[in-house]
């Protein structure tokens, strides 16, 4: 497997308020870390860019490179990866990819042109064919996908801090589905309150065309105590099972412990 480590120094944009076709994005400096910006979209954390691409700040997207590192090793070509990512940001998990499979194909779809031009205006972030960003809507791009035409695809997208309808409804699943090619993943980053009821909706969705499914959170997400972050997979592979305590251990790492859950205890949590 070849991997990369990009850690060129990144360019000196201006901090400050940018109005955009959707709002406005902010742009900080990271107090705590050296050299880091963090990107704000209406006023919502959006995206961290660390000198090094490997470094995540954001947990979540630790949990989504964890799961897809693991079955891109286990199932794919990492020498002829796919990954779409919809929903970009600053492209954080677009440009880690990029430096851990060199060779991988990362597509980002996003919605607001403005901010992709500003992304590619402050960060030093690789070009296509490695990462191409995409101005569109997420839901009538995936529309688009031909079938078997991408091993990774990653569903990242809040509007007001909530997912479209369009984008965890059965017909966009069935769509991901068919567009994936043997041996691919699905993931999605779910944002959820207390009662869980997206998440557990999704998973049903996710289940009428996807022959496993799987979920990352932490313990209180998990027992509905507050509003946070759910990592919803999908795939026809196998996925890990509960006892995949390598797996367990890599999630359990972190600054806030993640516990993964397999496909029999997703269908038990959505009901199924």
């Amino acid at each position: 497997m070849a991997v990369g480590r990009n850690k060129a120094r990144l360019p000196q944009p201006v901090p400050g308020v940018y109005p955009t076709a959707t709002g406005e994005v902010e742009l900080r400096a990271d107090r705590y870390v050296t050299g880091a910006w963090e990107v704000l979209v209406n006023g919502v954390p959006s995206s961290h860019i660390a000198l090094d691409p490997a470094q995540l700040e954001y947990e979540y997207m630790r949990w989504i490179a964890a799961i897809a590192t693991r079955h891109i090793e286990a199932f794919l070509n990492v020498d002829r990866l796919r990954i779409t990512h919809l929903g970009g940001g600053a492209c954080s998990l677009a440009r880690f990819f990029v430096d851990r499979y060199p060779r991988s194909r990362n597509t980002v779809v996003e919605i607001d042109g403005d901010l992709a031009l500003l992304v590619r205006q402050w960060f030093a972030l690789p070009r296509s064919p490695q990462l191409k960003i995409r101005v569109g809507d997420a839901f009538a791009v995936s529309q688009s996908f031909l079938p078997a035409s991408r091993d990774v695809v990653i569903r990242d997208v809040f509007h007001e801090a909530v997912t479209p309808d369009s984008l965890s409804s059965p017909e966009f699943f069935a769509q991901v589905a068919q567009s994936l090619a043997p041996g691919g993943i699905y993931i999605a980053n779910c944002g959820d309150h207390s009662d869980l009821r997206l998440a557990k909706s999704e998973l049903q969705n996710m289940a009428t065309v996807f022959n496993n499914i799987a979920v990352i959170a932490d313990p209180a997400m998990l027992k509905g105590r507050r509003y946070g972050n759910i990592i919803l997979i999908a795939s026809d592979s196998a996925l890990p099972l509960i006892d995949d305590s390598s797996f367990a251990k890599q999630l359990l790492g972190g600054a806030v412990p993640a516990q993964y859950k397999d496909d029999a205890w997703s269908r038990r949590f959505a009901g199924l």
